[in-house]
């Protein structure tokens, strides 16, 4: 199908041969079908897509998103049939079913599906990635949770009994593919992969076990498995993760990598000892996910210039600063990216490397042999690098030799934890590196955070309060005019009223004002008003940027960005 599909669009002269190759590309890397990723990639508009597949198969094409469908319609569909043959069952009018399909030319489908319902079946057409997210939404992964856990009491008693004679756990009847657990686990991590959850956590209380995943940033409760679930879904996820499940007094840290919807996921993780037994928290890096093109991350025009030329000079240091989850990686990962020629020598310092770029040559670093950033750092330097990328500068040894890396000719790119890029300055003299060293050998600093985008689904203005509008920094005129707008939750936000984020940042080039202030050890608040005379825009003022083009909402400016930013 998807052959067919392909080569009559290049056939129709819609697509081209190399928007072809592209998608394929992004098909290997990413995941997806070629055609849907055409779409993605913008080679064909989705409106046109859809009259294409409605005239390729001579059926109407419906646009499943907004559907709400009986849940007694659903179930005349199993999931595992659905998933195999992409289709979603509409609505059903005596003997006569309505089914949206990615291909309603499948005969076979059309026939197992009579068989299975007893009716006569009526075809309409959607793209494969609707109908995907049409499954996803109809056939909840965890919605068979309840019957999983009724199963699972008989197998808890074995671990129970198990661990109280003789301190391990023995999963011999809780490992095979039926087990409820497995399933249970398995069921989780499919269900935090579909909702683009960047954490997974499992925390055991005293009577309960509570998982939440973080969506955008967020924490969201999913599920409250019974307590007697506990030791089982903890074992199964460290034995996964190839942890030592009978340690239990200390914390440990593994990696799961994983196989799922067509594309690799790893998982990174952590086991913690709380009081009421181990907390399990897993990140999610799914490389589909990874958005590493700068143009696309959010900067304004200014700013994209300045960092662009920062990135592109021989030599110097280039600093981005912020809290644990601002994307300070991802913005690096980006930069290198667009730096990355044939001719350059990039090799990155991390702790620990979250996703693997070619071309680049990146090292996992390891306290515990002796391989810290500073060790990494001085190796570096002796393998002819044009570009290296430090994954946080946490001590004078590893500044003092970044700054001198810089100032011989290499590009550094690195991190460090401040509220803002003015008072970065500071930091670095403060943990003892000269001010005409800082001076000499920083490009630009770069401060950001990450604000969540209102769901375009289901956005809408709504006027602005007068003292939230004051909290903002608005004078009480421009809060009478200004709209904002905000999301009021839907199928595709999971209800939230937010998808997605986008970042927010604030670019200071050093200019020669800045160095002067540098050597005068001048105060963070003076360094920062001629920093914004020079043009910078600060953490607020750009998300008040974003809030008035509908992007996000008053709420993630306030929690994001503060009147000082």
């Amino acid at each position: 199908m998807q052959d067919t599909v392909v080569q009559r669009l290049l056939e129709l002269k819609l697509v081209n041969p190399q928007q072809i190759a592209d998608a394929e590309r992004l098909q290997k890397s990413g995941g997806g079908s070629v055609s849907s990723n055409l779409v993605k990639l913008g080679a064909i508009g989705e409106k046109d897509f859809n009259d294409f597949l409605s005239k390729l198969y001579g059926v109407p094409f419906i646009d499943i998103a907004g559907q709400d469908v009986d849940p007694a319609v659903v179930r005349l569909i199993p999931a595992d049939v659905a998933n195999k043959f992409q289709v979603v069952p509409l609505k059903r009018n005596g003997r006569h079913l309505t089914v949206v399909m990615a291909n309603p030319s499948n005969i076979f489908a059309i026939d197992d599906i009579k068989f299975i319902t007893g009716c006569e079946v009526e075809t309409r057409v959607a793209s494969e990635a609707s109908i995907k997210k049409a499954i996803d939404r109809f056939y909840d992964s965890a919605g068979s949770l309840s019957d999983l856990m009724k199963e699972f009491h008989e197998d808890v008693e074995l671990v129970e009994t198990a661990e109280d004679e003789g301190g391990g756990v023995n999963l011999g009847e809780i490992t095979g593919e039926e087990a409820p657990v497995v399933k249970l686990v398995n069921s989780l991590l499919a269900d935090a992969i579909r909702k683009g959850a960047s954490d997974i956590h499992v925390e055991p209380f005293e009577k309960s076990v509570r998982v939440r995943f973080r969506i955008d940033g967020e924490l969201y409760e999913m599920m409250s498995p019974p307590v007697r679930m506990k030791l089982a879904m903890i074992s199964r996820l460290k034995i996964m993760a190839e942890l030592d499940i009978a340690e239990r007094r200390v914390p440990q840290d593994g990696r799961i990598r994983l196989r799922m919807f067509n594309k690799n996921i790893d998982l990174r993780v952590s086991s913690l000892p709380t009081i009421f037994g181990e907390k399990i928290v897993m990140r999610i890096l799914d490389k589909s996910n990874l958005n590493i093109d700068l143009t696309k991350l959010g900067f304004d025009a200014v700013a994209f210039k300045k960092l662009n030329r920062a990135i592109e000079l021989p030599f110097g240091m280039v600093l981005v600063t912020g809290p644990t989850g601002s994307g300070k990686t991802t913005t690096l990962y980006s930069a290198l990216t667009r730096v990355n020629k044939t001719g350059v020598n990039i090799m990155t310092a991390e702790d620990p490397v979250e996703y693997n770029l070619e071309g680049i040559n990146q090292v996992n670093v390891n306290d515990e042999v002796g391989l810290t950033f500073a060790t990494a750092l001085r190796a570096f330097l002796r393998q002819d690098p044009n570009i290296i990328m430090v994954g946080e500068i946490r001590d004078i040894e590893t500044a003092s030799i970044g700054v001198k890396a810089a100032l011989t000719g290499h590009l550094v790119l690195s991190t460090l934890h401040t509220n803002d890029a003015p008072s970065t300055l500071n930091r670095l003299v403060d943990m003892g590196v000269e001010p005409f060293l800082v001076g000499s050998s920083v490009n630009l600093i770069m401060a950001q955070r990450l604000v969540r985008r209102i769901c375009s689904a289901c956005k809408k203005t709504a006027p602005i309060h007068h003292e939230v509008a004051e909290e903002l920094g608005f004078t009480p005129e421009e809060a009478k005019a200004i709209q904002v707008s905000e999301g009021q939750g839907c199928v595709e936000c999971n209800n939230t009223g937010y998808k997605g984020r986008q970042g927010v940042y604030e670019v200071m080039p050093i200019s020669p004002a800045i160095r002067d202030l540098i050597l005068e050890r001048a105060p963070t608040s003076e360094i920062k008003k001629v920093a914004v005379s020079e043009g910078m825009l600060t953490l607020r003022a750009h998300a008040l940027v974003k809030l008035k083009e509908g992007l996000t909402s008053p709420e993630e400016v306030l929690k994001e960005t503060s009147k000082d930013d």
